[in-house]
């Protein structure tokens, strides 16, 4: 366990299927595991906000990408929204364009109703990716889009 924890945080539940792996008897797997988090060396609130804050700026993943990637790493539902709660609707807001502001192809001829709309479906799959709705991806990027359409008019 401790080889494990030195490579990076892990949950309980990670720690756990790395015992059962071992064959380590689960009541034994379950003492160590108690005494780690008594000695605050396991901390699944931390791991969490730890979790959330190097995701988010690492990936700009969104909420529900992050919430289902906690959920696969043991996060009880209620740690994995309290660490989401330090993502704002604005923030999240804010970096989906700015993801599609990077991706955006700066050749692309937005002006060509099918490259447009090419382009569009591009960028809305990579959010896709990143866990937003599609709803809200093709908002986000035809505003991104617009912003971009007109600053380049105006040059």
């Amino acid at each position: 366990m401790l080889r494990q924890l030195a490579l990076g945080a892990r949950s309980r539940q990670q720690l756990n299927r790395k015992l059962a792996e071992r064959e380590v008897p689960p009541a034994v797997a379950a003492a160590l595991l108690d005494r780690f988090e008594e000695v605050q060396l396991i901390d699944d609130a931390e791991f969490a906000r730890m979790w959330v804050r190097t995701r988010t700026a690492a990936k700009s993943l969104s909420r529900s990408s992050l919430r289902r990637e906690l959920a696969d790493k043991g996060i009880d539902t209620e740690l994995a929204e309290d660490a989401l709660q330090h993502i704002s609707d604005e923030d999240e807001l804010e970096q989906a364009r700015e993801v599609v502001r990077r991706k955006r192809r700066g050749g692309a001829d937005l002006s060509d109703r099918a490259e447009r709309d090419k382009e569009i479906r591009r960028l809305v799959g990579v959010l896709a990716r990143k866990g937003y709705n599609p709803g809200s991806a093709f908002s986000i990027v035809k505003d991104v889009l617009a912003d971009a359409a007109a600053s380049e008019a105006s040059e």
